[in-house]
């Protein structure tokens, strides 16, 4: 009976396919993170939905291939919503005024081609100042950001400074009366300008002195009312008129809104 040959231990071949597996494994592997180094949302989207089919949406992923170190990538789901129009930048400005509780400090209107906003003088500047105080510049870094996505529809941003007689009967010292409500004008103006968000060209300051009264001098209340920065925001379309012509439609709006808000009170009270 002749003996049985002895295995020859071989195997070779099996432990080769393996080596070549694991090879064109780390081929694979290699050539994904290459095409993930330039990757957008569409792409993502697929390799998530290769691994994980039951994934159906993704949150939107923003990768700048200019990030500096340190920053993190910016993860968001939503975007925040952008002024379109007049309408729009009028809502956000009083939605801003109500609630921070400036109903006192703060009037803004709209009408036809333009937005009227006027700044009670505490919100900018202390007595006989013109330096910006901080939360005259916290409002109008508010006010910058509401006007930087509508500025293609802007066709003048007039800034005004207005001042007061400091007693019923004497006018005040017309030079020195002048280059207050200029300067004020100039340093709000200046402001906005370094917020880099529109044509400086569009920008335009003036100031009036104690010339340009929305009441009379007589009580402290009044000469306080005198004492103001106003915003005249016109569109591109608008047909030029006059100061006086903003501020007779501005007061008639005004008008308007008080009148319908005590009847809407009033049906309230009703119901």
């Amino acid at each position: 009976m002749g003996r049985r040959k002895k295995s020859s231990g071989g195997g070779g071949a099996n432990w080769m396919d393996t080596y070549g597996d694991m090879v064109t494994l780390l081929l694979c592997f290699f050539v994904l993170l290459y095409s993930m180094s330039d990757i957008n949302k569409e792409k993502f989207e697929i390799l998530v939905k290769a691994f994980n089919p039951s994934a159906a949406e993704i949150s939107q992923i923003v990768i700048d291939s200019n990030e500096q170190p340190g920053e993190d990538p910016l993860i968001s789901s939503e975007q925040p919503e952008q002024i379109d129009d007049f309408d729009e930048l009028f809502y956000t400005l009083s939605q801003y005024i109500e609630q921070n509780n400036l109903q006192n400090d703060i009037e803004v209107s709209k009408g036809d081609g333009f937005a009227f906003i006027t700044f009670r003088n505490n919100i900018f500047f202390d007595g006989d100042s013109y330096v910006l105080k901080q939360e005259g510049k916290d409002t109008l870094d508010i006010l910058a950001g509401a006007l930087n996505s509508i500025t293609d529809n802007i066709k003048e941003i007039s800034v005004l400074g207005h001042t007061s007689q400091a007693s019923p009967n004497v006018p005040n010292e017309p030079v020195s009366d002048r280059f207050l409500s200029s300067n004020r004008a100039t340093e709000v103006l200046l402001y906005l300008q370094q917020k880099n968000f529109i044509d400086p060209t569009k920008l335009v300051a003036s100031g009036y002195g104690q010339f340009r009264p929305i009441s009379k001098f007589d009580t402290a209340e009044e000469r306080a009312r005198n004492r103001r920065v106003e915003i005249l925001i016109t569109k591109t379309d608008d047909v030029e008129r006059s100061l006086e012509e903003y501020y007779a439609e501005s007061e008639s709006i005004k008008v308007e809104t008080i009148l319908d808000s005590q009847q809407e009170a009033a049906q309230n009270t009703q119901q």
